[in-house]
């Protein structure tokens, strides 16, 4: 049996408390973003994650038939530039493990999306995330990166404009280059530039537009490139609202077409848009490629917007809609119910029913407006209703895993209308439930008291599918009814208002059943609507019917079952703790697949859900080991459009590293107490620790096997304290000397920090220095903040104290993302302000308040340094408060 006896003595000790690193583990794969010289050094084949942020859904083709109310058209068009992740950096490129996540399901009313993101603190240049674009092109929506020069009151650099604008000799732009590849690379359909960074002149303007006609030259057709209304003919920041002669020169130079849109300011509201149409037209371009914007970010449907200066009543649209910030749905939420009933009243309004718009108030909703879209044009057409999140993951209606989680290439195409209910009385009320899944993590739920006098159709989805002679409709669902009637309603191109019903054959309740529907008899015809319809002879008070799949498809076709991918590769992996594992694979397959599931094989001969991906490349966090297992075997399945998986499962091993004997750590609730006090102390050590023995110098209990005991200390005095972490493999045993204080001046112990003087390395603005950490504030946003790494913050506590413990107030305490929560850091002390000593030690905070215990310490001074400011690429150090305990 092997044994490490760690004596540690007071001082030494000091170096070791704190949040310690787990073994070196690569980490997931995130999302890219860049500053102008990482983008000019970026190439995907030295970019470890480049793989794993590729789309692999192509843009789906869309139709805009039969408008439902007489105010929808066709020809003004919508752009969301949508913060579809909240932060840059840190972002997962194939999804996370949260469930409430900003899961947008509106696609059907927005025509061209801009995924909102970029940040003087992480990078300006941002990709969409792969999952984000996969959703898009599967609505048919093409997205756009963003190139975002801020302002520089938030951190933006006159040389990066510099960089981006640089040319070759043979006047090409390397930076735009650089765009166009990692766009094809990625998969996603062009940039949203948006320069307003100030102190520019006419050379930078005209440097501007021939950078911006570079890209025109150069793109795929199909790409698209969108202006921002901001820098004008002088190369000033000067927003102008409309299209005029200052900023006209980024849209069009006589012949030449710059920019294939672009999106102007939000100050409009007063004054139509009609100049900005004839500014178009005088310039011989469409006026819809004009953007008129709207700045909802704060108020979401409590935004002031004069409609009638851009939708003129008994007049066509003089601009289209750009809409600044939809995500105000998601930000200001708390579960996932809230935010998709704000979704609905954004794009749908309160009375939520796109045919009667004209029943809301100031708000109308986007359905007043645009046109539904739909991509559902050929076969085989599947929903399972999956928003693209989960409290689990079910796989045919069986629970394959109990973890949450989020990826929206997985989100299905979910219904055209939110929600259309005909009834002649109390119609029942149609929404999604994440509580029970036949594919995914979420279902179509219709509830509500149902009888005869309120039978309820509700009209789902608005299609364009051909009808060939095996064409069915099958139908999967669940309900614990026997005495309801369920039928499913088609209506056809010719004329989408009449639905011919077809009954479902209930087989029995309480489980997921499927019927199937033969339409045969309609061959040559297209389906331009489905719905489904529901009555009982009997009254039914709590209704309920859960729809986990809905499918058309052609019979003969449904029966193949894809290939089994080939030529695995386990690309990389990596260890914590010799328990979890991170794996990196890939795979080849040359047939058209909807996307893969990743198993792993269990020791019982089960097999454990991992996740799913439409990439040929997938990435395993935190894989837990099974017990002591020294092999894992993975598995790849194929899953066709038709939901038919691969009958071989692609097989692929790795290898485990020895079992770990355990680490031993702990920390307790104080380490300065009076005679008699509880402390309660807290096994920290390593998971792989299957037994712990303490022993308590001069406590009470002296010895104690449970893992956080309850001690008291009698006598005045200093004591310490043994812990031994005990498995199979061996042990480890921890001493920390003089490590517990008993003094009866423990009652005196405050907040010595508070209010004393503050200096620091550097801040982010005048209102943002060191005071703010002392101040006892995490309100009003009073907080110390620095751009970069190896920031400091040292405190005067102007007369020496004993020293216990350090509170630190992170950003997510000052009501910020988590995300920003400081990573890394150190806190020393020093009694002259020269000769530091280190204490604390934190290497992978998440917390938004953490609390640091310390033997007790002689100290005036105390340094607060940080060497990872965010739990991503940000760089901007953000600390609320700074509290030190003492007395």
């Amino acid at each position: 049996m092997r044994q490490r006896l760690l004596l540690v003595s007071c001082f030494v000790l000091l170096l070791l408390i704190g949040v310690f690193p787990s073994i070196s583990m690569a980490s997931a794969p995130e999302s890219s973003y860049w500053y102008p010289e990482d983008l000019l050094e970026w190439d995907p084949n030295d970019d470890p994650d480049s793989e794993f942020n590729r789309s692999s859904v192509p843009l789906a083709e869309r139709d805009s038939f039969f408008p439902i109310n007489d105010t929808q058209q066709t020809d003004a068009k919508l752009v969301a530039l949508s913060a579809l992740n909240q932060n840059t950096s840190g972002v997962p490129s194939q999804g996370g493990s949260d469930f409430f996540a900003n899961t947008f399901s509106f696609w059907q009313y927005v025509d061209l999306m801009v995924y909102w993101a970029g940040s003087a603190g992480e990078g300006i240049i941002t990709p969409p995330s792969a999952d984000v674009t996969d959703s898009a092109h599967r609505n048919g929506v093409q997205i756009l990166g963003n190139v975002f020069f801020p302002p520089k009151v938030y951190g933006g650099q006159e040389e990066w404009v510099e960089q981006m604008l640089t040319q070759r000799e043979d006047g090409s732009f390397p930076a735009a280059d650089q765009l166009l590849e990692v766009a094809e690379y990625y998969g996603f359909d062009g940039w949203f530039i948006n320069q307003e960074t100030e102190g520019g002149n006419v050379e930078t303007a005209e440097k501007m537009q021939d950078f911006l006609i570079y890209l025109q030259d150069n793109k795929r057709e199909d790409m698209h490139i969108m202006w921002y209304d901001s820098m004008v003919s002088t190369g000033e920041i000067r927003w102008q609202n409309y299209l005029t002669d200052n900023n006209k020169m980024f849209l069009q130079d006589e012949d030449t077409r710059v920019a294939d849109s672009m999106f102007l300011n939000f100050w409009w509201w007063n004054e139509s848009q009609e100049s900005s149409y004839d500014k178009a037209v005088e310039i011989e371009r469409n006026p819809y490629d004009l953007y008129a914007g709207i700045d909802v970010e704060a108020n979401g449907t409590d935004t002031y917007v004069n409609w009638d200066n851009l939708f003129p009543k008994e007049n066509n649209p003089f601009a289209s809609l750009g809409i600044y910030r939809p995500d105000w749905a998601f930000k200001s939420s708390s579960n996932m119910e809230e935010f998709y009933q704000k979704e609905e009243e954004f794009w749908i309004g309160e009375a939520g029913d796109p045919r009667h718009t004209e029943e809301n108030e100031s708000w109308k909703g986007m359905a007043h407006y645009f046109t539904e879209k739909t991509v559902i044009n050929e076969l085989p057409f599947t929903t399972h209703f999956n928003t693209g999140s989960g409290t689990f993951f079910a796989v045919d209606g069986v629970e394959k895993t109990s973890k949450s989680w989020n990826n929206r290439s997985l989100q299905d195409i979910l219904p055209t209308w939110r929600w259309i209910t005909e009834s002649e009385g109390e119609p029942l009320d149609v929404d999604f439930d994440w509580d029970e899944a036949y594919y995914g993590g979420s279902s179509l739920q219709v509830s509500g008291s149902l009888s005869k006098e309120n039978a309820t159709d509700v009209k789902l989805y608005k299609t364009k599918l051909p009808v060939k002679k095996h064409t069915e409709i099958s139908l999967t669902y669940k309900t614990t009814e026997k005495d309801t009637n369920m039928q499913v309603g088609v209506s056809f191109v010719d004329s989408p208002e009449e639905f011919t019903f077809f009954d479902v054959k209930k087989k029995s309740h309480g489980d997921w059943r499927t019927d199937r529907i033969k339409l045969h008899k309609y061959e040559g015809k297209e389906i331009a609507a489905i719905s489904l319809s529901f009555d009982s002879e009997s009254e039914i008070e709590d209704y309920q019917m859960n729809i986990g799949e809905l499918s058309v498809y052609n019979k003969h076709d449904r029966k193949e079952a894809p290939g089994e991918p080939s030529n695995p590769e386990v690309i990389d992996t990596s260890f914590a703790d010799g328990i979890y594992a991170n794996v990196r694979l890939s795979w080849e397959h040359d047939e058209d697949i909807r996307h893969y599931e990743i198993y792993r094989t269990l020791s019982n001969g089960e097999r454990e859900f991992l996740g799913a991906t439409p990439n040929q490349a997938y990435a395993i966090s935190d894989l837990r080991r099974e017990n002591k297992e020294m092999n894992t075997t993975l598995e790849i399945v194929a899953v066709n459009e038709h939901l038919v998986r691969s009958r071989h499962h692609l097989e692929v091993p790795f290898n485990w590293p020895d079992y770990p004997t355990p680490n031993a750590d702990f920390s307790v609730s104080k380490t300065v107490a009076q005679p008699g006090e509880e402390i309660e102390f807290y096994n920290r050590s390593s998971e792989v620790t299957e037994e712990v023995e303490w022993h308590f110098e001069g406590g009470t209990p002296s010895t104690s096997e449970v893992e956080n005991p309850i001690v008291r200390f009698e006598e005045e005095g200093t004591y310490s304290v043994t812990l031994t972490a005990k498995n199979t493999e061996g042990e480890d045993v921890l001493v920390r000397e003089d490590y517990i204080t008993i003094t009866e001046d423990a009652q005196d112990i405050v907040n010595v920090a508070l209010n004393k003087q503050a200096t620091a390395s550097g801040q982010c603005a005048p209102n943002e220095g060191p005071m703010n950490a002392i101040d006892g504030k995490v309100t009003d946003n009073s907080k110390w903040c620095a751009i970069g790494s190896d920031h400091w913050l040292e405190v005067d506590l102007l007369d020496e104290y004993e020293l216990s413990s350090f509170v630190v107030k992170h950003a997510e305490a000052g009501g910020e993302p988590a995300a920003f929560n400081t990573r890394e850091f150190t806190i020393e002390t020093s009694s002259d302000g020269e000769h530091w000593e280190p204490l604390v030690s934190v290497h992978n905070n998440t917390e938004a308040i953490s609390e640091h215990t310390i033997p007790l310490t002689t100290a005036r001074y105390i340094r607060l340094s940080v060497q990872q400011p965010t739990q991503g690429g940000d760089q901007a150090v953000r600390i609320y408060q700074l509290e030190a305990y003492g007395y």
